[in-house]
C-alpha cells in the first residue's frame, strides 16, 4: 500500500519535469526569434510563412527550418557581404522569415550569412538609410514598422511611377516573347493568391512589377521606384486583410496586365490608379491596431 501510494507523487513528479523542459525548450526559441507581436503575426511565423487566409485547406508553401536557412544563405555569390545582407533581409521579409517590427540578432545573421560584423553593420545603415530597417543605439535593428501616414505617402510617390510603368508596357509589349512573359507575370499572381500562399503572392507581385517594368525599357523606373519599401509594407499588412480585400488586390493585377498585353496605354494607366484606389481603401478599411501610431 505504502508503494502503491507513492505511484502518484512519482506521476507528478515526472510531468513537473516534463513541463520544465517544454518551457526552457519555448524560452530558448523565444530568444533566438526574437518577434515582436505584430497584428496578424503569430509566434510561428518567424519560421513558417504566414497563410494569407487562416481557413484555407490548400496547401500552402511553408517555410521550414531547411528552406530559412537557403534563404539566408542563397545565391549571393559574386556580391560584396553588405549587399549580401540587404537582399537576404529584402527577401526573407517577402518569404515571411522576418517580420515588421523584428529584432535583427547579430550573432544571428554573422553566422548564418558566414559575414563580419562590420559588414553586416555596413548593410544595416545602408537598409536604414532605405527605410527597411530601424536601428536603435541601444537596442539594436529591427525590421521597420510603418505607421498609416507612411504607408500614404508610399503610395502617393509609387502610384504615380507605377503609372508610367504601366503605359511604357503597354506601348512596347510588341512581340510574342513580351506578351508571353507579362502573361506569365499575371498568371503567376493569380496561381499564388488561389493558393493562400502569402510569401510566394508577395514574391510574384515583386515580379509582375520587374517584369512590367522590364518590357517598358525604362532602366531608371527600375531605380526610382520604392519597390522594397513597398515589399515591407505589403509583408505588414497581408496576413491581415479580409479575403474580400485580398481578392480585390489581385484582381487589380489582372486588369493591369489585360491592358498591357491590348497594348492600350490609356486603360493601363486608368487600371492601375484603380489599383491604387482600391489599396487605399483597403487601408481605410483595416482595424486600427493594424499600424503602429509611430515607427518602431
Amino acid at each position: 500500500m505504502h508503494g502503491a501510494a507513492l505511484v502518484p507523487q512519482a506521476v507528478a513528479i515526472v510531468n513537473i519535469v516534463r513541463r520544465f523542459r517544454v518551457m526552457r525548450m519555448f524560452h530558448y526559441f523565444a530568444d533566438q526569434v526574437d518577434v515582436p507581436t505584430v497584428p496578424g503575426y503569430e509566434a510561428g511565423d518567424r519560421w513558417h510563412g504566414a497563410p494569407m487566409a487562416s481557413t484555407a485547406k490548400t496547401k500552402s508553401r511553408e517555410t521550414t527550418l531547411d528552406q530559412e536557412t537557403t534563404i539566408l544563405s542563397g545565391e549571393t555569390s559574386g556580391i560584396s557581404a553588405a549587399d549580401k545582407v540587404a537582399d537576404t533581409i529584402l527577401r526573407g521579409i517577402r518569404s515571411g522569415i522576418f517580420v515588421p517590427g523584428q529584432h535583427l540578432l547579430e550573432p544571428d545573421l554573422t553566422r548564418r550569412l558566414n559575414i563580419s560584423r562590420g559588414s553586416l553593420r555596413e548593410a544595416l545603415k545602408h537598409l536604414a538609410a532605405a527605410g527597411i530597417v530601424t536601428l536603435n543605439k541601444f537596442r539594436g535593428a529591427y525590421i521597420a514598422t510603418l505607421d498609416l501616414k507612411s504607408v500614404l505617402d508610399l503610395l502617393e510617390t509609387l502610384e504615380p511611377l507605377a503609372r508610367l510603368a504601366a503605359r511604357l508596357a503597354a506601348k512596347h509589349c510588341d512581340t510574342d516573347r513580351k506578351r508571353r512573359r507579362m502573361t506569365a507575370a499575371a498568371q503567376a499572381i493569380d496561381e499564388a493568391s488561389r493558393s493562400h500562399n502569402r510569401s510566394l503572392y508577395l514574391e510574384e507581385r515583386r515580379n509582375f512589377y520587374a517584369t512590367m517594368i522590364e518590357i517598358g525599357g525604362n532602366r531608371e523606373l527600375e531605380r526610382a521606384m520604392p519597390l522594397s519599401r513597398t515589399d515591407l509594407f505589403r509583408a505588414q499588412v497581408e496576413s491581415i486583410q479580409s479575403t474580400t480585400q485580398r481578392r480585390r488586390h489581385e484582381m487589380g493585377y489582372g486588369k493591369i496586365a489585360k491592358a498591357i498585353l491590348d497594348q492600350d496605354a490609356a486603360a493601363a494607366d486608368r487600371a492601375m490608379a484603380r489599383h491604387f484606389a482600391g489599396t487605399r481603401r483597403t487601408m481605410a478599411e483595416l482595424p486600427e491596431n493594424a499600424f503602429p501610431t509611430f515607427e518602431i
